[in-house]
């Protein structure tokens, strides 16, 4: 058996006897000698080269995304019969760190610091004696209500950390309930739910369920001094509505990592709202554990058991 490994990160895998891995570079075509190769682990890949490789890897068995969603895989035309699993669990701590500083950035207005301090000048508005409470500015983590829209293994990781911090955290998924210690809700209780929340936190899928899931209409319950954090997938907010919302003072700001299309585009409208905070995709970036996510799904592969994380297409 042959695995292709990509060049995109280093990944020492220890393979079983008789399985032979080669490394390929993400950005060519699958070389001719190795297009029988039966197992694809992909991280980065362009559309491009997965396209490619969808007609040319004609026997393959199972693709190993190394991503947290697994949406460039199932558009780039493989067939339905090819294993897809995807990379859960890899970006559980590196992605609840950002999005804990993506929050703090904006409850500490580290964004409109910056912009101060490029203009050499001492915010003297957010700085020195400051209010014990604000009850209409979101301004710390202690006693704020934060939602988490998507709460699988990155929400189960970020929200002790929200919780140490002072924060009442509320999860929303498919089904209500308990999860990892923290109440969860449905979409069904937005009504009542979100004129409580100060920040929103999406770490949604990219799906056609979710695609703008995040629109006007969602963005209308919030209060006024509300933040967004969006970590999961651009496609899951509607672009035009949030910035509206945030030019028309309906919600306080937005913190994004993820956009419709990447790199945003320069005449994109979010650039220039002081009150947006932009990175760039950069929230994930370090499959953390890779090696051994892979190797447990090739050993029930070999061995005809059920792999981890498959991806229902």
């Amino acid at each position: 058996m042959k695995v292709l490994l990509p060049d995109s990160v280093e990944l020492d895998v220890r393979l079983p006897e008789g399985v032979q891995g080669i490394t390929y570079a993400i950005t060519d075509p699958v070389p001719d000698q190795h297009t029988d190769a039966e197992v694809l682990v992909t991280w980065g890949n362009p559309d491009h080269q997965l396209r490619d490789a969808a007609r040319r890897l004609t026997k393959l068995r199972w693709i190993q995304s190394l991503a947290a969603g697994p949406d460039t895989i199932l558009r780039a035309g493989f067939a339905p019969e090819v294993l897809v699993t995807a990379g859960g669990g890899l970006h559980d701590r590196t992605v609840a760190e950002h999005t804990l500083a993506l929050v703090l950035g904006a409850a500490r207005r580290l964004n409109l610091l910056v912009r101060a301090q490029i203009g050499r000048r001492w915010a003297r508005e957010w700085g020195g004696l400051q209010p014990l409470w604000e009850a209409d500015n979101f301004r710390t983590l202690r006693d704020a209500h934060v939602v988490i829209w998507g709460f699988g293994g990155i929400a189960a990781t970020l929200a002790p950390h929200l919780a140490a911090l002072g924060a009442r955290v509320t999860g929303v998924a498919r089904s209500a309930g308990e999860r990892h210690g923290f109440p969860v809700r449905t979409v069904d209780d937005f009504p009542d739910l979100l004129p409580t929340a100060d920040v929103l936190i999406l770490i949604l899928p990219a799906t056609a369920e979710t695609e703008h899931a995040l629109d006007a209409a969602v963005l209308g319950l919030l209060p006024r001094h509300a933040w967004v954090v969006n970590v999961g997938r651009g496609t899951t907010v509607a672009e035009s509505d949030l910035l509206a919302a945030v030019r028309e003072g309906r919600i306080a700001g937005a913190a994004l990592d993820v956009f419709e299309t990447e790199p945003l585009p320069a005449d994109s409208g979010l650039w220039d709202e002081p009150n947006v905070i932009i990175s760039p995709h950069a929230a994930g970036g370090r499959p953390l554990g890779a090696p051994a996510l892979i190797r447990e799904n090739l050993d029930a592969l070999l061995a005809g058991r059920p792999l981890k994380h498959l991806v229902e297409r």
